[in-house]
């Protein structure tokens, strides 16, 4: 992976009929697995280099008490199998869909269909979510500079407002294009979901999300010139609360290398859902990776054992690249 080329520069309270937190779950297993339990659970089964054991260890202790597991990661110049553990279980990932939506507008501005197009802020894609747009004085803004914040922020105003304009068809031709089958991005974010929405902004099996990060990282999605595009804007990225927190980086400055280290990172969260993809380059080889993980959001104590598995997968992604690669 070069070094990125930069681009241009809570819920409501429940009313009667609000959408609960047990309605969103048990909608997200009818779309996911087609209400089977065992589906929507995954079987956990897979493999994985000796290197991550203490990692199936701690997805393995928090998939028994109930959560829905799944995780990948390749070697990026092999493209050789570290861990699969249900990387082919479709999840929920919450707004990490946007990785499709930036690919769609980097080939967009590549082929000159987007230029300096200035998108305006519509109360149809205000969500008090993640993101900056929504405290900023600006009204507009132009195509490149929403997708920098969408990179960087997982800002909710400037990926509706790009949805908006492109079209959610578009994006889900280019992932078909791409032999993307089963990771899409299926609806705007939004504050609440309703019965007739769908469940999730997106979903996708981690086995796919480590090979489109690979593809990213390898110049090989569309082509460089788009690849690039999108890898400068997620390289942006400041959530390194999961899988990223175990790397020792700068949360807000993390392009160059340091310390023989260089990340992207795209993370995904909403109530019950945990997901993070990336690829880690470092001193011996790089790691193109995704892991998510459904739970029963109830408690802290629930949240916090998820992320400290997710902790340890990135403890020992990092081990990873510290050792060759292996043909």
């Amino acid at each position: 992976m070069s070094e990125p080329d930069a681009a241009a520069p809570s819920e409501p309270s429940a009313e009667p009929g609000a959408d609960t937190g047990a309605a969103r779950r048990s909608r997200r297993r009818q779309h996911v697995g087609g209400g089977d339990g065992a589906r929507a659970r995954g079987r956990h089964r897979g493999g994985a280099d000796e290197r991550f054991g203490a990692t199936v260890d701690a997805l393995g202790a928090i998939a028994r008490d109930g959560a829905g597991v799944s995780a990948s990661v390749i070697d990026t110049s092999t493209g050789r199998a570290l861990l699969a553990v249900d990387d082919t279980l479709v999840q929920p990932v919450a707004s990490l869909g946007r990785i499709l939506l930036l690919i769609e507008v980097a080939a967009q501005l590549e082929d000159g269909r987007l230029h300096g197009d200035r998108l305006q802020r519509m109360a149809r894609d205000t969500a008090t979510g993640a993101g900056l747009w929504q405290f900023l004085q600006e009204p507009t803004m132009q195509v490149p500079d929403l997708a920098t914040l969408v990179g960087a922020t997982a800002d909710a105003w400037a990926m509706n407002a790009l949805l908006s304009s492109i079209g959610i068809d578009a994006v889900r031709e280019r992932a078909e294009g791409l032999g993307i089958d089963r990771t899409a991005l299926i609806d705007r974010i939004r504050d609440r979901r309703g019965p007739d929405d769908a469940p999730d902004a997106s979903v996708a099996p981690t086995g796919e999300l480590a090979w489109l990060m690979r593809g990213l990282a390898l110049g090989e999605v569309v082509d460089e010139a788009v690849s690039n595009r999108v890898l400068g804007w997620l390289s942006l990225a400041s959530d390194t609360t999961l899988v990223a927190g175990s790397f020792g980086l700068d949360p807000l400055a993390h392009r160059a290398l340091d310390h023989g280290l260089q990340a992207v990172v795209v993370t995904g969260s909403s109530t019950g859902v945990r997901a993070e993809a990336g690829i880690l380059r470092g001193p011996g080889s790089s790691v193109s990776y995704a892991v998510t993980v459904t739970f029963d959001d109830a408690t802290l104590q629930q949240r916090l054992a998820v992320v400290e598995a997710l902790r340890t997968l990135g403890t020992e992604v990092l081990e990873a690249v510290h050792a060759p690669s292996y043909r």
